[in-house]
């Protein structure tokens, strides 16, 4: 599904745009999620496990996503630069058609420069236009960063799932479910 584009301005005074992504934008993500992944261990896969994702696939997924009711895929562009992306969706069988879901990420780079919020606030903005009561993400244990952004953005913890990640250094982190209700 596509959207308007909106212009932000960067705590550094850097204007960017938050708009959707597009097909042509699939050799640019492959090479951020790779790189991404290798930023952080809070991202969901490894590098290498990235790296077989071809331009071709990603072309699919962001075609998929573009004709998609349910889902949004957004980038925040900079200077010409893919600086993060984030996403929002939902399953529109009734039972469950007010829960969206969101997932965000960024190059480290552009950590701590007001991207997060504005992407958490335009999904917010989408998700309250498709009429949904509530957002939802997940996060792994020890993400303290992403956890003070979701909270600063209203959400709350709602549950925990033990030994939901096993990280490369062999520790083991929870997943932890956080919710924001859209509907007072």
């Amino acid at each position: 599904m596509l959207f308007e584009e909106k212009p932000i301005v960067l705590k550094d005074g850097t204007p960017a745009l938050l708009r959707p992504a597009r097909v042509e934008d699939a050799a640019a993500l492959v090479d951020y999620l790779i790189a991404t992944a290798g930023e952080t261990e809070f991202i969901m896969a490894y590098p290498d496990e990235r790296a077989s994702m071809t331009v071709e696939q990603e072309e699919r997924f962001l075609q998929g996503v573009i004709e998609s009711p349910c889902n949004v895929f957004i980038v925040c562009e900079v200077n010409g630069e893919i600086a993060g992306n984030c996403d929002i969706h939902f399953n529109p069988k009734r039972k469950v058609r007010h829960r969206g879901g969101v997932a965000i990420a960024l190059y480290k780079k552009y950590w701590n420069l007001g991207i997060g919020t504005a992407m958490f606030r335009l999904m917010e903005d989408i998700a309250r236009n498709w009429g949904l009561e509530q957002l939802e993400l997940e996060y792994v244990e020890g993400n303290e960063r992403g956890r003070a952004l979701y909270e600063k953005m209203g959400f709350q913890e709602v549950a925990r799932v033990p030994n939901a990640y096993h990280l490369s250094d062999g520790s083991s982190h929870s997943e932890i479910k956080m919710v924001k209700h859209l509907i007072p």
